[in-house]
């Protein structure tokens, strides 16, 4: 299934508004995380030895930085190709930290949940159902890909 082209637009014109503070809105998107699911900080080396979220943290940053983007990559190459392409490296990479990490199906929700909030927060008055169906399709074809290499 692929997105269409109003979905493409919507996911690479919300992208374009996070970009502009990049490190605010991944420390709140690892907020989220923890407030959904407190126990998810150990799976995180970055987050294991702290007692809170570190406003400082590069490698926070780093991962937030790469989910948002792998997600918005991931809707334009729904709609050109009509399902998520990542090279196999990378992929290969992305099942083993999850598997490793003791990643299980729900997790995945709980980045989503994440994720669209820290969007809708975000865009604001922007936000509309359509926004949350075009970036929960792009997430959810992502997943299903790091899903599907850990199975392997």
């Amino acid at each position: 299934m692929g997105l269409s082209e109003e979905q493409e637009i919507l996911v690479k014109e919300s992208w374009e508004v996070l970009k502009l503070d990049i490190p605010h809105h991944s420390l709140r998107f690892f907020t989220l995380i923890l407030e959904i699911a407190p126990a998810a900080k150990n799976m995180f080396s970055f987050l294991r030895d702290s007692d809170e979220v570190p406003q400082n943290n590069p490698k926070l940053k780093a991962h937030a930085v790469k989910v948002f983007k792998m997600t918005c990559e991931s809707a334009i190459q729904l709609r050109e190709k009509g399902e998520v392409v990542i090279p196999d490296s990378s992929l290969k990479h992305l099942g083993s930290v999850h598997l490793m990490n003791g990643v299980i199906p729900p997790h995945f929700e709980v980045v989503k949940e994440a994720l669209l909030r820290t969007i809708k927060e975000a865009i604001g008055d922007k936000w509309n159902d359509e926004i949350g169906s075009a970036w929960g399709e792009a997430y959810d074809q992502l997943a299903a890909a790091i899903k599907n290499e850990m199975k392997q």
